[in-house]
């Protein structure tokens, strides 16, 4: 692939990344009870880990966020981005599979019961964390990086209507 698309990938990549990223640790923090609730709802942890793992979390989306703006550590916020994602993927799977689906994401933004569609949204959400992993941080010129920060913000909104429209029909369906 061309040098100049997989940077301006990469760099809208790295800014939708960061956008979801923040977004899921600022809803952890700012309703941290409810968070912590959400933690114990999934029955993977013992009691008493639940509050710890809880903080963890949040403060590793923070750290990804940190990783993922400074242009040296990029590859780094990158795959701690893709192992959240991941670990949240596996934590939804197990209890999608013991038929726990009435459980709340706990994801940030829209609630959202577990399904198969958030393992498909989590799988994409890894895919595109992962561009700045194998592409790193390429200088850009400002009007590039505009651009790619302006792509990554775009894709971010779309990202955002979708998931609304997505637990709109999920309450829709539970009314019915």
């Amino acid at each position: 692939m061309d040098g100049w698309f997989t940077s301006m990938a990469a760099a809208a990549a790295t800014t939708f990344t960061v956008l979801v990223l923040l977004r899921a640790a600022w809803h952890k923090v700012a309703d941290f009870g409810t968070f912590t609730g959400y933690v114990a709802d999934y029955r993977l942890l013992p009691e008493a880990l639940v509050e710890p793992a809880a903080k963890g979390l949040a403060a590793l989306e923070f750290l990804a966020v940190v990783l993922l703006v400074y242009p040296p550590t990029v590859r780094a916020g990158a795959m701690l981005a893709v192992a959240l994602l991941g670990l949240y993927g596996v934590a939804m799977a197990v209890n999608i599979g013991r038929g726990r689906t009435r459980i709340e994401c706990g994801c940030g933004g829209a609630a959202q019961r577990l399904s198969p569609a958030l393992l498909a949204r989590n799988a994409l959400l890894a895919a595109i964390a992962f561009l700045p992993a194998i592409f790193g941080a390429s200088p850009l010129g400002f009007a590039e990086a505009a651009v790619a920060v302006a792509a990554g913000l775009l894709t971010w909104f779309v990202y955002n209507v979708i998931e609304q429209l997505l637990a709109n029909d999920g309450h829709m369906r539970l009314s019915l």
